[in-house]
């Protein structure tokens, strides 16, 4: 794969606090990358840097081989930028907001550049509505439609599911997803570990300034340690039993009739363990593996740091 996105050690202080601390990551084409850390973290100040909105003190941002601040006009031409604030002018209509949008990127047939992507983000009906009039869901649907005006090839999205309900941010999901399929290279900040779960190919984890982990959602999530195995007993002596059969390997007791043992050798000492059970005869009322997620990864990476 090319790499497309290459930020080397960025530096960023607001006042003597230090908001990035030496950060280095790289995207590659037609992937998603999401950045994910709790309020606070650096990711929206990095984000601005990665776009030209924000000087560094300190660092590198090269994108498809052109550097920032020396590029800034050409890098700028490449990507489209959603943040959190929303740029839609609430008066407007969704056919204006995004026929301006078109006109100021001196886009030829405005108007069926607009017509385009109403239709592609399900808005057409709304589309004579004063944006004002939309509901959370539709608004961030357009002002998703108004960034890709010109389909650019890079994206860059910050939290941009923020404050909408599930319906709507399994909508805003599935878009990004058709984005990707298309092609498209996209970069975005979230808090919510189940949206880098779902969209991306890589997750960076941002704790205080500075990158603390990185890898595919696969390879995060081994950082939370083996597999587990859930036994639940029919009853507390069964349990007891079960617990003294175990005694060398690492249970932990989660209730009276509930056991969890972690398979620090791997998957197939789950098929031991039930057999050791079965041969002592140790009925198992209900038994399942239990992989690590995301959430384990991020409690264990933020263990004992206070989030702001």
């Amino acid at each position: 794969m090319t790499t497309i996105i290459k930020i080397d050690q960025i530096k960023k202080r607001f006042g003597k606090q230090q908001v990035l601390n030496h950060v280095s990551l790289s995207v590659e084409q037609g992937t998603i990358y999401s950045l994910l850390g709790a309020n606070g973290a650096g990711k929206s100040t990095l984000l601005k840097i990665m776009t030209g909105l924000l000087p560094a003190d300190g660092g590198d941002v090269e994108i498809e081989h052109h550097h920032l601040p020396k590029d800034l006009l050409t890098i700028q031409r490449r990507f489209s930028y959603s943040g959190q604030q929303s740029s839609i002018d609430d008066v407007l209509t969704g056919m204006e907001n995004l026929t301006l949008v078109a006109k100021l990127r001196h886009l030829p047939q405005s108007k069926v550049v607009a017509q385009d992507l109403l239709a592609r983000f399900s808005l057409t009906d709304a589309a004579n509505k004063a944006a004002g009039s939309y509901s959370g869901g539709m608004a961030r649907r357009l002002d998703l439609a108004m960034s890709l005006v010109g389909d650019p090839e890079i994206i860059f999205l910050d939290e941009p599911t923020t404050g909408l309900d599930p319906a709507s941010r399994n909508d805003l999901w599935t878009m990004i997803r058709e984005l990707k399929a298309k092609g498209k290279t996209i970069f975005l900040t979230t808090q919510y570990i189940e949206e880098a779960d779902q969209l991306a190919d890589r997750i960076g984890f941002l704790r205080d300034g500075e990158i603390i982990a990185t890898g595919t959602p696969a390879e995060m999530k081994q950082l939370a340690g083996a597999e587990k195995l859930k036994l639940i007993f029919k009853n507390d002596a069964d349990s007891l039993v079960a617990q003294k059969i175990l005694e060398t390997a690492q249970v932990t007791v989660l209730d009276p009739v509930t056991l969890v043992v972690t398979l620090s050798a791997g998957n197939h000492q789950s098929l031991a363990i039930l057999k050791q059970l079965a041969d002592a005869e140790v009925p198992i009322d209900n038994f399942g593996l239990v992989s690590p997620t995301l959430d384990d990864v991020f409690m264990k990476l933020t263990k004992g740091v206070t989030q702001g």
